[in-house]
C-alpha cells in the first residue's frame, strides 16, 4: 500500500474535521472509520450548539460529514485499526490482514467507555487478541470465545465461526444478537480472562469458559494499547496546545484528549491536529 501523509483514525467531529484541513493543506490522507460517523453524534436528539447549524439532530450533523468527505474527495476505510508501531521515519498501521504506512498519525477514536477486563491486558498478545481478521487464522480448526461490546462486532464472530472449530460468543449488551448457528451465544457478563493449563478462561458472573484464544471486540482500543509508549492519562491521552502527544509525529484530538465531550470542541481540536501534523511533516521534508 502507498505510503500517505497522515493516517486518521476515528470518523467523529474530530476526525472529519482532521481530514479536511489535511485535504485542505494538500496533504494525501487514509481516514479509518465509519461511514456511519460517530455513534455519538448519530444517535444525538439535538445539537444545539454547533454554530450554524442550529437545532440539528445527530443523524442529520453525520449526514452532512459525510456528504462533506464526498464532496472532497475523501474516501473512508471501515476496518478496524489493530495497532500503530513507530518505524522511524513513518508509522506502520496494523489494519485487519493488511498494513498501511503514514508519516503522520492522527488519533480521534473517541473515549473507550469500558475498562479491560481483569487479565486482559496481561494476556494481551498470549491467547488475546483486539482483531479477529488479523488472528483467525492461528486458531484454524481450534476454539475461541468472543467478547463483543457492540452488535457490530458479531461480524467477526461469524468470520471465526468459519475457521475455527467451534465459537463461543459473549454479548456485553442487551440487543438481540444474528449470528451463525455454529456460533454459541452466552448470555452472561464476562467479568475477567485468565490462562490455565495452556488454555484462555472466560470468567463470568455464573462460571468459566475456556478457549485456545479470546477475542476482545470493541469500538475503540484504548490508546496505549494502540499505539505502543503513547503517554495516556487513564482514558484520556496527553497532548499540548498543538494536540502533540509524547510520540513525535503522533496527534491526538476530540474526547481523546479529555473534557469537555463536546462536538464543537473535537472539532476544532481536529483542525488544530491536522494543521500539526501538516507541519511535522513539512519540517520532515
Amino acid at each position: 500500500m502507498e505510503r500517505v501523509d497522515i493516517a486518521i483514525i476515528g470518523t467523529g467531529p474530530a476526525g472529519v474535521s482532521a481530514a479536511l484541513t489535511a485535504t485542505n493543506r494538500n496533504k494525501s490522507v487514509l481516514l479509518l472509520g465509519s461511514r456511519e460517523m460517530s455513534e455519538k453524534v448519530a444517535k444525538a436528539h439535538e445539537i444545539r450548539n454547533y454554530p450554524g447549524i442550529p437545532m440539528v439532530k445527530g443523524s442529520d450533523l453525520a449526514a452532512a460529514f459525510r456528504d462533506h468527505l464526498d464532496r472532497a474527495g475523501i474516501a473512508i476505510t471501515e476496518k478496524r485499526v489493530g495497532a500503530v508501531y513507530a518505524m522511524g521515519d513513518y508509522f506502520a498501521l496494523q489494519i485487519g490482514e493488511e498494513m498501511a504506512e503514514a508519516r503522520a498519525v492522527i488519533l480521534a477514536t473517541g473515549v473507550v467507555q469500558a475498562n479491560p477486563l481483569p487479565g486482559e491486558k496481561e494476556l494481551l498478545g498470549r491467547g488475546v487478541s483486539y482483531c479477529a481478521t488479523c488472528d483467525a487464522p492461528l486458531y484454524r480448526g481450534k476454539t475461541a470465545a468472543v467478547i463483543g461490546y457492540s452488535p457490530r462486532e458479531e461480524a467477526e464472530a461469524a468470520f471465526l465461526s468459519e475457521v475455527c472449530s467451534e465459537v463461543s460468543y459473549f454479548p456485553m449488551y442487551k440487543e438481540e444478537t444474528s449470528l451463525p448457528e455454529k456460533v454459541r451465544v452466552i448470555r452472561e457478563k464476562a467479568t475477567g480472562i485468565a490462562q490455565e493449563d495452556g488454555r484462555r478462561i472466560v470468567q463470568t458472573e455464573k462460571g468459566t469458559y475456556a478457549a485456545d484464544g479470546v477475542f476482545v471486540l470493541r469500538e475503540a482500543v484504548a490508546p496505549d494499547t494502540l499505539v505502543p509508549g503513547l503517554e495516556a492519562d487513564g482514558p484520556h491521552v496527553r497532548v499540548n496546545r498543538k494536540m502533540e502527544t509524547s510520540l513525535p509525529g503522533v496527534f491526538a484530538c476530540g474526547d481523546l484528549t479529555g473534557t469537555p465531550y463536546q462536538y464543537i470542541k473535537a472539532a476544532g481540536e481536529g483542525n488544530v491536529a491536522a494543521i500539526s501534523a501538516a507541519a511535522y511533516i513539512d519540517t520532515k521534508k
